[in-house]
């Protein structure tokens, strides 16, 4: 794969600063914006955005314009990516949001990199440590403790539930992604964010006749293409080398920034509640990211596209014309060797 200024954990740390604002910024917008027209124009303004960013910079032909394209056999993840994490997921998170304080729905927001972790291993069998499943539960017993709710019915909180079921969604999202991380993220996030944006408006339209004022519309289609499509494209990239498990992992650290925006915006300072689960998911979140992998593998021949460049370690192979970054099918032999490896394009052999 190609190597640039940026790590995949850059990618990853810098999609996470995005998206953790997200959710106070959003909550702002929610009181003068149904849920489902937020999600609505948050996506639009991710489309648009991604768009005219990406014809941007791939036409200054930088190592953008190499990316690989969608293919018909990525339909399927990318419908499902849309579904889960576009549509029913972001509904489910605002319309929580309007009963459940900002800061305990950012911590909250943490069960993501949970969820994702557990579909990565139970499903699609990425190799997952021991050091990531201890993180996984003091993360869980941190999430339940701010979802207990002793006076609603059956103890949670009706936002609480509503904003875990989200996470699962999107843990379902960042795993059919993943299928396609190798492909054009700008051409990804388009696509998802017109998709998603266009099935909200059409659910929110009957329901709340008038749309509101432009600069509402606005502020949310700014909000979505920073925090949902830029953060979106680097976590792509996140994807493309760390996996699903590893990616949600450091993700795991976004509710935190969410969560201290929330304290500066709302003024909603932390009960002893809040405190003792802020620090189990900050040390989980420690746990996580500190996690190292690796085994003598066996690389099963694979054929596959995706942006990379000659010579590297995994693209030795040569023709005529190629030079740079650049995409097309390759073939990769089998090969065995032992060094220090995430499940990125090429190290996606099970556990």
């Amino acid at each position: 794969m190609v190597k640039h200024a940026w790590s995949p954990v850059g990618y990853a740390l810098l999609s996470t600063l995005l998206f953790g604002i997200s959710t106070p910024l959003s909550k702002i917008l929610v009181g003068d914006i149904s849920p489902v027209l937020l999600v609505a124009f948050l996506y639009l303004g991710t489309a648009l955005g991604m768009f005219l960013l990406g014809k941007v910079l791939k036409s200054r032909h930088n190592p953008l314009s190499g990316e690989a394209g969608i293919r018909v056999y990525d339909i399927p993840w990318l419908l499902l990516a849309i579904l889960a994490g576009g549509v029913i997921a972001p509904i489910l998170l605002m319309s929580s949001l309007a009963v459940t304080p900002a800061a305990t729905a950012s911590l909250l927001l943490n069960f993501e990199g949970v969820a994702t972790m557990i579909i990565a291993f139970a499903v699609f069998h990425e190799s997952v440590g021991r050091r990531i499943w201890v993180a996984l539960g003091i993360i869980t017993l941190a999430s339940l403790l701010l979802s207990w709710e002793p006076n609603a019915a059956f103890g949670f909180s009706v936002g609480a539930v509503g904003i875990l079921l989200a996470c699962i969604l999107w843990g379902i999202d960042n795993n059919a992604t993943r299928n396609i991380s190798g492909k054009d993220p700008f051409a990804i996030v388009t696509i998802k964010g017109l998709f998603a944006g266009s099935m909200a408006l059409i659910l929110a339209i009957p329901g709340h006749g008038s749309l509101p004022g432009l600069p509402l519309v606005l502020a949310a289609m700014l909000l979505g293409f920073l925090c949902y499509g830029v953060s979106m494209v680097l976590f792509i990239r996140a994807l493309r080398d760390l996996g699903a498990a590893r990616t949600g992992a450091y993700y795991s650290t976004a509710p935190f920034i969410g969560a201290a925006l929330s304290f500066l915006i709302f003024g909603e300072y932390p009960d002893l509640r809040l405190t003792i689960a802020f620090g189990m998911m900050l040390a989980g979140a420690l746990v996580l990211t500190t996690e190292r992998h690796q085994h003598q593998h066996h690389h099963a021949p694979i054929e596959h596209e995706h942006l990379h460049q000659h010579p590297e370690e995994h693209h030795m192979h040569g023709h005529d014309g190629a030079t740079g970054d650049h995409a097309h099918p390759h073939l990769h032999e089998p090969l065995d060797h032992d060094h220090p490896h995430s499940p990125d394009l090429h190290h996606r052999h099970e556990r």
